[in-house]
């Protein structure tokens, strides 16, 4: 069957989900869940959390997939409800005692080389600041700033998924990064526009 789900376009996928065709569904989650993930991961930092909240954003779409207007494209309707698992769950998060985990530590679980191993602690320092400053933005310009700089998003697209206007975004786009620049001015020595 998944043969035959490739060539199928995304409106009839939809259309066929939306009346109860799992194989229908099965290949939009195909289509979408690595970005979904990395989206998620992104505010999350953790894969068990990820896990989750990938799993809770799709049996979500699939309850609501009849009341899905169309106004939008299916891919923005999903990330508009992934973010929203991930801002509600953030929140909820924050209400809860400060736990602290090696995996949350390590962006993407991933430890890069360096030449020397003060160049890897000075690299690995910094990583942790960045990781750190990023995670401290308030939500919404963490929302924002995740969608895209990490998710490559233009505004725009950025904007329908959050359901705010593109000024908005790009409002918070610049104050999350003079938000991070003041953070991380230690390490970037003069202040830099490249964030």
């Amino acid at each position: 069957m998944k043969a035959v789900m490739d060539d199928v376009e995304e409106e009839k996928l939809v259309e066929l989900a939306g009346r109860g065709d799992l194989d229908a569904y099965t290949e939009l989650i195909r289509r979408y869940r690595e970005r979904i993930y990395r989206t998620i991961h992104r505010f999350t930092r953790s894969h068990d959390d990820t896990d989750d909240l990938a799993q809770e954003t799709f049996l979500r779409a699939f309850r609501n997939l009849r009341s899905f207007g169309r106004r939008s494209g299916f891919y923005t309707w999903i990330y508009r409800i992934a973010v929203n698992q991930c801002l509600n769950f953030l929140k909820k998060k924050a209400k809860e005692p400060r736990r602290e985990e090696f995996a949350d530590r390590l962006i993407d679980g991933r430890r890069q080389a360096f030449g020397s191993p003060e160049s890897a602690m000075a690299a690995g320092e910094f990583q942790e600041r960045l990781t750190a400053a990023i995670d401290s933005l308030p939500l919404p310009y963490r929302a924002c700033f995740t969608l895209v700089v990490f998710q490559g998003m233009n505004h725009r697209r950025a904007a329908a998924v959050l359901g705010c206007s593109e000024k908005t975004v790009s409002w918070r786009m610049h104050k999350a990064r003079k938000m991070l620049q003041v953070r991380l001015s230690p390490y970037l020595g003069e202040v830099s526009n490249e964030l």
